[in-house]
Parts: structure tokens; sequence; C-alpha cells
């Protein structure tokens, strides 16, 4: 016959109150978005912050390290860049290579480099879709499948948490876009702005580059991405980093660890109008 222990109800009261604060906190929380609707206007939001951005220059420090195959660090580089956005196009000139100031033959060259990409971004080929070097937030939020929304408090905001993973049936547009459909992971939104704060990404997949001839980017694979409300008055990038390993050529195996920060976002175009969302302000810095 089992034994049954009474506990005293004197032993119950003190947790009372932390049990009951909890329960209305609860019951309080408004229910979730509706999932498809919200991932709408965060893509919305996004494309509206893209637009902005290109109404800023910025700083970019990016550091790279080459690692071996036991993740030790075998090699560091890094490059301060100066960034700004021509028609759309995004254009980065060189100021630093691994902390000191390019010398004069440098700075002519990059001089020339910029001059020329400035020039093609100017006049672009209206049938050659744009290809960049990096899977854009508005790429990714087309392809992705939304599921598990839950709540946290984030950075000390109220955020919606949910994860997503790359439509393998998405319709896609060139090398970034079907690199998206290979990726899976976790996105942070702001509850109150509907905007990105922070996005886990990893390849679920390895992705191969023509046939994986080029270059064969493997599974597990990991990108972390992070925007910031600047001077409390609009959202833009901050920072990421990630590992990327692959083979190139079908021979030479590349493990890399990389890191961006941005900062120090100026205003320097002002004829653009903007969207009530995503309103430039005047130069500041971060």
């Amino acid at each position: 016959m089992h034994a049954f222990r009474i506990f005293p109800l004197a032993a119950l009261l003190p947790a009372l109150p932390l049990a009951l604060a909890a329960w209305t906190q609860q019951a309080a929380a408004p229910p979730l978005p509706e999932i498809h609707q919200l991932m709408r206007e965060v893509e919305e939001h996004q494309k509206q912050l893209d637009k902005v951005r290109e109404n800023y220059t910025y700083t970019s420090l990016q550091t790279t390290q080459d690692m071996d195959a036991n993740g030790q660090v075998k090699k560091t580089e890094t490059r301060e860049w100066e960034e700004f956005f021509v028609n759309s196009h995004q254009v980065a000139r060189m100021v630093k290579k691994d902390g000191r100031p390019l010398t004069d033959e440098e700075q002519q060259k990059e001089t020339e480099r910029v001059t020329k990409a400035v020039e093609k971004a100017q006049q672009p080929d209206p049938e050659k879709p744009k290809e960049g070097n990096n899977v854009t937030l508005s790429q990714l939020l087309e392809i992705m499948e939304a599921s598990h929304p839950r709540r946290e408090v984030f950075r000390g905001r109220p955020a919606i948490v949910i994860d997503f993973a790359g439509r393998k049936d998405a319709k896609t547009h060139g090398l970034q876009e079907d690199m998206s459909k290979k990726l899976q992971g976790t996105i942070w939104i702001d509850e109150a702005d509907r905007q990105i704060v922070h996005l886990d990404v990893v390849f679920d997949d390895d992705f191969h580059i023509a046939g994986g001839l080029v270059a064969n980017v493997q599974k597990g694979s990991n990108f972390h991405f992070d925007q910031a409300l600047i001077n409390g008055e609009i959202w833009l990038p901050t920072g990421v980093d990630g590992t990327v390993s692959l083979r190139l050529l079908l021979v030479k195996g590349i493990r890399q660890h990389f890191t961006e920060r941005d900062s120090d976002y100026k205003r320097f175009r002002v004829e653009t109008e903007q969207g009530k969302d995503a309103k430039a302000v005047a130069e500041k810095k971060q």
C-alpha cells in the first residue's frame, strides 16, 4: 500500500506569490502574431532598410582567420573599409590593412579600383541579374519557411523567435539565392518594431558551385548576423561572424573564421524619399 506524504499548507505559502506572478505574466501576454503575416511585415521592413542603408557610408572592420583541421588559427588578416552604395551596388574602399594605413601606391591602386567599380555600378546591364558576394536578408526571407514561433527577451527588448529552413522548392535566381535553399537557423525579431535583431544560420547540406568543380561549401558552415537600433532611431546592420569550410577545385580545403563589425554610420545622400518605417537620420556616429 502506497504511503502519501501530506505537506503542511504553511510550507506552500512562500511559493504562492512567485507562482501567481508567473501565471499573471503569462495570462497578460498577447497571443503571438500569425507567423506568415509577421514574416511579410519583417520582409517589407527589411527591404525598406536595404534602401535606407544606401543613403549611408559606414566603416567595416573585417577580420579573417585561417584555421587548420584542429581549429587552431594559422593566420590572421584584418581589413578596414569605407563602404557605400551606388545604384544599389555596394562599393568598398580599403583604408587599412592589418592595422596600418595604405601606402601611397596602395591608395592609388585602390582609388583606381573603386573608380571602376563606381562607373560599373552607374551603368549596370539591365539584362544581367545583380550578384553580390553575400546572401542578403531580403533574399533569405523570401525563400525561407518559418516555424515554431515563441517569445524571449533579447538584449532587453521583447522579441519573437522563429526557426526557419530554406524551401527546397523555392524558385531562385542566381548563386546566392540557390545557396539560401541550403540554410536553416533561428531568427530573433524585435516585437515592437518588426525588425531583425539577430540571426543564426547554418548550412544543412553541402552546397556545390559548378557541380563542385569550382568549390564545395561544406555542411555545418555557419554565420551569425546582428542589427541594432542606431542612435535610437533606425535599425542598421552592426556585424556578422561565422565559420566556413570549403574545398576549392576538388583539392584544396579551406577553413576560415570571419568577423565583420559595422559602425560609424553617416548619412551622405539626402534626396531619396524615405518610408515612415525606415526613416533616415541626421549625420551621427554610432
